[in-house]
């Protein structure tokens, strides 16, 4: 085979051997950008998916809290009756404990 035959099918093959380096580069360049926006769609999703569980933890939370003052309001108010009945029980025991001691006071001084 004559050199310049040679030297050409040489030269072929290396502009060959360029241009698959060059699209393997471009398809591994499309890859990464392709990665890299995959992997800003998962972050993205992710933060999404935390606020969501976040605001559903806080509803959850308020409404045990909700729960837990209506519970308390509730047990305060049936103390508040049983000390308010309690009370009204005694009025007349007070009252006649005072006019007792009412007389005794006067009886006292005269």
């Amino acid at each position: 085979m004559p050199r310049p035959e040679v030297l050409e099918r040489i030269q072929s093959a290396e502009e060959e051997a360029d241009e698959i380096v060059a699209l393997a580069e471009n398809d591994r360049d499309e890859r990464i950008a392709e990665a890299r926006k995959r992997a800003e769609e998962i972050r993205t999703e992710a933060e999404q998916d935390a606020r969501e569980l976040k605001e559903r933890r806080l509803e959850e939370a308020r409404e045990e809290i909700d729960q837990e003052c209506e519970r308390v309001l509730e047990e305060g108010e049936q103390e508040r009756e049983a000390l308010a009945e309690r009370a009204r029980d005694r009025v007349d025991e007070v009252t006649d404990h005072v006019v007792e001691l009412f007389q005794e006071d006067v009886h006292a001084q005269t």
